[in-house]
């Protein structure tokens, strides 16, 4: 599967978010430390948030349940 650019100023894509995800991101203010997505125009805030917000999701969801 191909990446798609999200944050174009800084060459984040969303291959990339979740990557940051899957290692542990679980903020848009933490993804931009670590990246440097949408700290030049802004332009891509949105998508990046949402991006993020589904890998995050995803994650979550692959963690194995507590045992009792």
């Amino acid at each position: 599967m191909r990446a798609m650019y999200i944050c174009l100023c800084n060459a984040v894509t969303d291959h990339d978010i979740r990557r940051e995800a899957a290692d542990g991101v679980r903020s848009f203010a933490e993804l931009q430390a670590r990246t440097g997505c949408s700290d030049c125009c802004g332009c891509c805030e949105q998508e990046a948030c949402a991006t993020l917000d589904q890998a995050i999701s995803l994650v979550l969801c692959q963690l194995p349940l507590a045992a009792a």
